[in-house]
């Protein structure tokens, strides 16, 4: 299973807009970062979890030319944004709509987004879905098994994806007991660190790095980073051995068997 992040910043990326800190004017490319998002890819399917504004740039970036299936985490607009752009994929895959992993609590928002897209407004030339509703019954979905875990994001529910011994954990600012035990056992995990303060509706550093100690993990990255984080080659220097920043277009292999 390959992993690639697609995305590693928060609701306005980074550079922000119009900021002249040191962060937004670095010239390291582990320091610019799109949209939050990932990618995966298996011998039998290819699906991303998410699809925000820069879903277009990502796609092209890293030459992705098909597509099986979207998982959402939650409703927010960096992270549903680009549900447009999976066009090219239905119209290349004849035309077959395409699978939308997604809560009860999320579809309406994306309906009322994207309203030409649903059979109410459905407007000629728009993408399709063919929507699967998700709680916290796991599911498969070609080779993945895909065990959804739900958590608290301020007011919002939001949902993290664990697959075998990988997962993947963003937009939370709570973390249950019961959620906790479901990531057992996973060896290598993206999970959220806005920044370093901490913040009303996500984790911080400082909770990420605790949770992954938690689990003992092999191997964490943290992604949905802001330009409050600091410079990557600064952060990554303070982190433990087996923990740092995910960054865009950042490969993880793992190893199922």
């Amino acid at each position: 299973m390959l992993i690639t992040v697609l995305g590693s910043g928060t609701s306005q990326g980074v550079p922000v807009i119009g900021c002249q800190c040191p962060v937004c004017q670095s010239k390291d490319p582990r320091d610019k970062r799109t949209r939050t998002s990932i990618l995966i890819r298996t011998d039998q399917v290819t699906v991303a979890v998410d699809a925000g504004p820069d879903f277009r740039q990502q796609m092209l970036r890293e030459g992705i030319d098909h597509l099986d299936a979207v998982f959402i985490t939650h409703e927010h607009k960096d992270h549903i944004g680009g549900l447009d752009d999976v066009r090219p994929f239905i119209f290349n895959q004849s035309n077959k709509p395409m699978p939308l992993f997604v809560d009860k609590t999320a579809l309406p928002e994306i309906k009322r987004e994207f309203s030409y897209a649903f059979k109410e407004h459905l407007y000629p030339g728009a993408p399709t879905y063919e929507v699967h509703l998700i709680d916290e019954t796991p599911f498969d979905f070609g080779d993945l098994h895909v065990e959804p875990i739900k958590l608290k994001h301020y007011t919002l529910t939001t949902y993290a994806f664990r697959i075998g011994k990988f997962a993947y954990v963003t937009d939370f600012n709570e973390i249950s007991k019961k959620a906790l035990k479901h990531l057992e056992g996973v060896e290598y995990l993206i999970i959220e660190a806005l920044g370093r303060r901490k913040h009303y509706s996500h984790i911080n550093l400082e909770q990420a790095v605790e949770i992954a100690t938690h689990l003992k993990v092999k191997k964490a990255w943290f992604t949905h980073c802001s330009h409050h984080m600091g410079k990557a080659v600064d952060v990554n220097a303070e982190l433990p051995d087996n923990m740092m920043l995910a960054y865009d277009g950042l490969n993880i292999l793992i190893n199922e068997e």
